[in-house]
C-alpha cells in the first residue's frame, strides 16, 4: 500500500550552492510530517549541481532524483516530477528557499478538512542572505479579479490535489510561460473553477535578492504580458484588465537596484 500523502517537487538548474541546497533540502526532510517523497529534477545543469544532489540524495531514501538530459526549462521540469508522484497531494519548494517545520502539516490538514479549496499557499518571509528583509501576505480567498495586480499565490508556498493539477494538464508548456508559467497555471484553475486559500500563517522563507531580480529580462515581462492577456481574456477580466496588461513593462524600465529597494518595502 502507498503510504506517501505529499509528493514534494522541485526545478533545479545549475544551482551548486552546497550551504543552501542543504538548507533547502533539509527543511523538507524535516518536516514535521513524515510520509511524503521528495522528487528533486535537474533540469540538464551543465556544473556540478547534478552531482551534488546525487550526494545529498543518498542520505534519505524519500528523496527521488530525475534528470533532463538537457534544459526544457521549469514548466516541463515539474511535469516531469508530477509524472511520476504518488502523493494525494503535490507540494512546491524552491531550491534556494525554506520551509517552517510545520509547513506541510499545516497545509494536508487544511486540505484533508476544506474539501471546496483545491489548492492552499501560505504567507512568507522575504529573506535576502541570511536576514528577513520583508513579508509577504497574500489574500487569504483569492478571486478572480485578484489576478489583476500581482499572483495571488506565492508559487513555492503551494500545496494542490495531485487530481486538480493532472485535470488542467499540470504547467503549460510554451514560450510565453517561461517565466510565468504559475500564474498561467493558477489563472487556469481559476478558469475551471478551481479555488484556492492562502493560509495567513509565516510558513516559508522566500529568497528574493538582487541577483533574483536580473533574471527577470525584459524579454520575460513581455512574455508576462502575454500570459496576462491570455488568462485575463479566459477568467473575463477584459477590458479592465488592458490596465494591468502592460504593468510588467513598465516594471521592466526601473533600474534593479531601484526595483529591490521598491520591494523591500512593499509587504502585503
Amino acid at each position: 500500500m502507498n503510504d506517501i500523502i505529499i509528493s514534494v517537487i522541485m526545478g533545479v538548474y545549475n544551482f551548486n550552492s552546497i550551504k543552501l541546497i542543504n538548507k533547502s533540502i533539509n527543511s523538507i526532510l524535516n518536516q514535521s510530517i513524515r510520509k511524503i517523497e521528495f522528487i528533486i529534477c535537474d533540469d540538464g545543469s551543465t556544473d556540478d549541481t547534478y552531482d551534488l544532489l546525487k550526494m545529498i540524495s543518498r542520505k534519505d531514501d524519500r528523496i527521488i532524483l530525475i534528470r533532463n538530459k538537457v534544459n526544457l526549462g521549469l514548466a516541463a521540469t515539474l511535469n516531469n516530477c508530477i509524472s511520476i508522484a504518488k502523493g494525494k497531494y503535490i507540494a512546491r519548494m524552491d531550491i534556494d528557499d525554506v520551509s517552517a517545520q510545520d509547513r506541510l502539516k499545516e497545509q494536508y490538514e487544511f486540505l484533508e478538512n476544506n474539501n471546496q479549496f483545491d489548492m492552499v499557499g501560505c504567507s512568507a518571509f522575504i529573506i535576502d542572505a541570511d536576514s528577513i528583509i520583508g513579508k509577504r501576505n497574500p489574500k487569504k480567498e483569492p478571486d478572480r479579479k485578484d489576478f489583476l495586480f500581482n499572483s495571488p499565490f506565492i508559487h513555492p508556498t503551494i500545496m494542490i490535489r495531485t487530481e486538480v493539477l493532472k485535470k488542467i494538464n499540470g504547467y503549460r508548456i510554451a514560450r510565453e510561460t517561461t517565466r510565468a508559467e504559475d500564474y498561467d497555471m493558477f489563472m487556469r484553475l481559476y478558469y475551471h473553477n478551481f479555488r484556492g486559500y492562502n493560509l495567513q500563517k509565516y510558513l516559508y522563507y522566500y529568497r528574493e535578492d538582487i541577483q533574483s531580480i536580473k533574471k527577470r529580462k525584459y524579454k520575460f515581462r513581455i512574455q508576462e504580458a502575454k500570459v496576462r492577456y491570455i488568462g485575463y481574456k479566459k477568467l473575463k477580466l477584459l477590458p479592465l484588465g488592458y490596465l494591468y496588461i502592460i504593468k510588467p513593462l513598465i516594471v521592466g524600465l526601473i533600474p534593479v537596484k531601484c526595483l529591490q529597494k521598491i520591494r523591500k518595502n512593499i509587504s502585503y
